[in-house]
């Protein structure tokens, strides 16, 4: 299965302040803040939504399409998706703005001051997917990730006048989207991905029920942290799938693409959704382990071994027969 996935390419600049953010905040001279923090260090990660699923989809064997835009800073980062089995024939070079980029200060308590640069995102929706599908390799399932909000809606559009079945993934811009808006992403979707809020949030913006929600979608995956995954189709009963055990909690970020990455890995070899969210779970647990979305390594002895003992021999040799590192 060739599969194609669009969304936010980022990365992100991580400082740490060593004092406290409200030790330096006057309460009288809020309206006129200027200040300027000085950071004991600089992290700098590989990110963005479509980025990290492509990551683990590469890592994993798929050579999956990245779709998206990016600016003139982008090559290095090009160069390590590529070494991690990432198609970048989709990515586009902006000729105006660098590649979006999160910056963020965090203070002793845990306090964060951040700002979003959109960059080249914002020309996401300026990309058709058409020549992608009907090139020689085409496209088999499309995931919809977060992005420019049009971008999301053209993709989606697009999606659907040519007949390509999709994953739709607004997760970070559900609070921005309208109803309506919501409704075009979700409606006719092979599979919606959502942790437990966003799901909420998705029937409320809607003002549909968890029913309705089912009666347009084909699969219903909803995360649900350290509890695994709940997989819900139609009116059948929802199927839960326990967690793998964490050896370590390092850094949750990017822990939602990882699972989503693992996932579409196993529906694209053809497994049952059962072991397509065992296998998310062991993915989204192996980039929780590790600093950095893009950081985990999946050795196929060990990943065999974690999921016998999570789900048993047959799900290791299932999922072992398709992956071999």
């Amino acid at each position: 299965m060739r599969i194609a996935v669009t969304g936010s390419i980022a990365t992100d600049h991580l400082m740490t302040f060593p004092g406290r953010f409200a030790d330096q905040l006057i309460a009288e001279k809020l309206d006129c803040i200027s200040l300027s923090f000085l950071v004991d260090g600089l992290e700098i990660r590989r990110g963005g939504v479509a980025a990290n699923i492509a990551f683990g989809l590469g890592i994993l064997g798929l050579n999956p399409l990245l779709i998206g835009a990016v600016g003139p800073d982008f090559g290095e980062y090009r160069n390590w998706l590529t070494r991690h089995g990432v198609d970048c024939a989709g990515v586009r070079e902006s000729l105006r703005h660098h590649t979006a980029r999160f910056v963020c200060t965090t203070d002793s308590d845990g306090n964060q001051i951040a700002s979003f640069y959109p960059g080249a995102m914002s020309e996401d929706g300026e990309i058709r997917l058409a020549p992608f599908a009907e090139g020689s390799e085409g496209a088999d399932l499309v995931l919809i990730g977060a992005s420019d909000p049009g971008a999301m809606l053209s993709h989606t559009a697009e999606c659907t006048s040519l007949g390509i079945p999709f994953a739709a993934d607004p997760s970070q811009q559900l609070p921005r989207l309208e109803g309506p808006e919501i409704r075009s992403l979700v409606d006719g979707a092979t599979y919606l991905f959502c942790n437990e809020y966003e799901e909420a949030l998705i029937e409320r913006k809607t003002g549909w029920t968890s029913a309705d929600v089912l009666a347009r979608v084909e699969v219903r995956v909803t995360t649900l942290g350290p509890a695994g995954a709940r997989i819900e189709r139609g009116t059948e009963a929802p199927l839960l799938v326990g967690p793998v055990t964490e050896e370590n909690k390092a850094d949750p970020t990017g822990t939602g693409d990882a699972f989503r990455a693992g996932f579409l890995a196993a529906v694209g070899w053809g497994l049952s959704l059962e072991r397509a969210a065992q296998l998310g779970n062991l993915v989204a647990v192996s980039a929780l382990e590790t600093v950095g979305p893009q950081e985990y390594e999946l050795k196929p002895v060990q990943v065999a071994g974690r999921l016998a003992e999570a789900y048993g021999d047959d799900a290791a040799a299932e999922i072992g027969a398709h992956y071999g590192g």
